[in-house]
């Protein structure tokens, strides 16, 4: 289903959800003197909703902070990786053409391997760790002749470690998304948040579901935006593999 259409099937459905439930409740209680619980109701509320809007909006824009972080750090990543391969064309055979398909090999690993794996939360194999442990111990092994030659494997190495550094960001970012305790203390605060507002007492029984429906209705959007953001390889707003498909097409041409 589109991101579009679920969000809005979500959103509604809990707007129309809580409007219901508002409108039995309302009926069913004595209306007569329900003003009364305003004053009381409203400082609670108060409390309660800011508490809940705080914590939801501070996850929500470390949420988005991380995205924003594993989007860049995938472009370091491959940028990295073609660096090495850039590095390693002074290089002299064997160690030159070992090198090109190592980046290659792990490039490819990657982009249709590790993502399938981040992208539904699972751990990824190590078979992208093997080549990179391959790659640094190739360029570390290349045989020099001259100070040029040196010069570029000492960079190619230099790059590695970049991505080295750049890839274990990826994983734990992969792997990150918002804790059970984070989660539990959301949604306690979002019912908590919606059944105060049964509290308070009104002109009219449909007013006040619309009332109530939009506040749902909010706390819903937020509850979805969460949701789909805790995971920056998956969700709407997933950061994909152009990284690296973008760079195995310049490594396979030679950079």
């Amino acid at each position: 289903m589109n991101l579009y259409l679920s969000g809005l099937f979500w959103v509604v459905g809990v707007m129309v959800l809580t409007a219901i439930l508002a409108v039995i409740l309302r009926r069913a209680r004595q209306r007569v003197g329900r003003e009364a619980n305003n004053e009381v109701a409203g400082q609670v509320f108060t409390v309660v909703g800011g508490v809940n809007v705080v914590i939801a909006a501070f996850v929500l824009i470390s949420l988005f902070d991380q995205m924003d972080t594993a989007q860049e750090t995938t472009y370091e990543e491959a940028n990295s990786l073609v660096a090495v391969q850039w590095a390693s064309e002074s290089l002299a055979e064997p160690e030159r053409s070992k090198i090109q398909q190592l980046t290659q090999s792990y490039a490819t690993v990657v982009s249709e391997q590790e993502w399938p794996d981040m992208q539904a939360g699972r751990p990824v194999s190590a078979e992208g760790w093997t080549l990179l442990s391959n790659l640094q111990t190739a360029v570390e092994g290349a045989k020099t002749t001259t100070e040029r030659q040196e010069n570029s494997r000492v960079d190619a190495a230099a790059q590695i470690w970049k991505v080295y550094q750049s890839r274990q960001v990826r994983l734990n970012s992969s792997g990150s998304g918002v804790s059970s305790v984070v989660w539990f203390a959301i949604l306690v605060g979002s019912v908590m948040s919606v059944a105060l507002m049964f509290m308070f007492g009104g002109p009219g029984v449909y007013s006040y579901a619309i009332i109530v429906s939009m506040l749902s209705g909010a706390i819903g959007l937020l509850l979805f935006a969460i949701y789909q953001l805790q995971n920056p390889f998956s969700g709407g707003a997933s950061v994909g593999p152009d990284a690296f498909v973008s760079a195995l097409a310049r490594l396979s041409h030679g950079g």
